[in-house]
């Protein structure tokens, strides 16, 4: 089998079922439980199982009380509890043939076979009507589907993000910087849109040659820190977590483990960064997104919002 990659889902042996959270899954899968069997759950299964979905919070609980062997910063599953794997690019038919938004919209898109599919609920066979679309691309193909996005909606065929939605982004995600700033450099992502009413995610996953393009594991923290740093390389700037080189006197990374600092600047560009200073062997790495909602912790282009100004 592949190896188990960000965004894929999990399934144990009680059929809970986790969202792959981390790309270091050898001996433990790092993962975040959604979605739990229960008689009086709002969603149902393909195969008629109802299930009740957990937020953030929520399931860390569950997993405290229900399954405190699992717990670490994410949950950390066994391979020996995994029953099933469920992966977007091999379920992608399956999930297109039976919602007929999804295939609508991927009719749009001209992408390489393999190289993308649904992750969340659809993966699973639980959405609903007010689910949104996660769609997932892989390695190099994401940034031809954020190029097509792009003309996609300058075309008129999809259309643009409209304020009422940007404003409910805004508030689900809570961000440090302002209303204004936040839409500024969302704009320029090409990594979210709106499609016959339904919000829709072009979410990055690396390659599977690329696995192990940054080292795993938390540093020893030794600080917190702002700075001003020019970025070298952004190259996965769209990835969980966000990575970007920068060149800077004591900072070699700034790494964002939240999405509303994915993308946020390209290379070349001067950023502004706050956040928490880890040691990795003999680098420095800023970390955005150290709690859930990265209080006091945050990515801005200040070349972008200076050419805006």
């Amino acid at each position: 089998m592949r190896p188990i990659r960000l965004r894929d889902f999990i399934e144990d042996r009680e059929g809970c079922l986790y969202a792959v959270s981390n790309y270091d899954n050898d001996d433990r899968i790092g993962c975040i439980l959604r979605y739990v069997p229960d008689d009086g759950g709002e969603r149902t299964s393909l195969s008629g199982r109802r299930y009740r979905k957990y937020d953030f919070a929520e399931s860390f609980a569950w997993i405290r009380e229900h399954k405190p062997e699992y717990l670490d910063s994410v949950h950390r599953v066994p391979r020996s509890d995994v029953v099933r794997v469920y992966k977007p690019e091999e379920e992608i038919g399956k999930v297109a043939a039976r919602n007929a938004r999804v295939r609508r919209l991927l009719s749009h898109f001209d992408l390489p076979p393999g190289s993308f599919g649904c992750t969340g609920s659809l993966l699973c066979g639980l959405d609903n009507a007010a689910s949104d679309i996660d769609l997932v691309v892989y390695g190099d193909a994401w940034f031809a589907a954020q190029r097509q996005l792009r003309h996609l909606v300058g075309a008129g065929v999809i259309p643009g993000m409209s304020t009422a939605m940007w404003r409910k982004v805004y508030e689900k995600r809570v961000p440090e910087i302002s209303f204004d700033t936040f839409v500024l450099h969302e704009q320029r992502k090409w990594n979210r849109g709106e499609f016959e009413g339904t919000y829709f995610d072009l979410l990055y996953t690396r390659a599977y040659g690329n696995l192990d393009a940054v080292p795993a594991g938390k540093g020893k923290v030794v600080g917190r820190t702002t700075i001003e740093a020019t970025v070298t390389d952004a190259s996965l700037s769209f990835d969980s977590p966000a990575v970007y080189a920068v060149a800077h006197g004591e900072i070699s990374r700034v790494l964002s483990f939240t999405h509303t600092y994915a993308g946020q600047a390209l290379a070349g560009e001067v950023i502004e960064a706050r956040g928490v200073v880890e040691e990795h062997g003999d680098e420095r790495w800023l970390i955005v997104g150290t709690t859930r909602e990265a209080k006091g912790e945050y990515i801005v282009s200040k070349t972008l919002l200076e050419n805006a100004g």
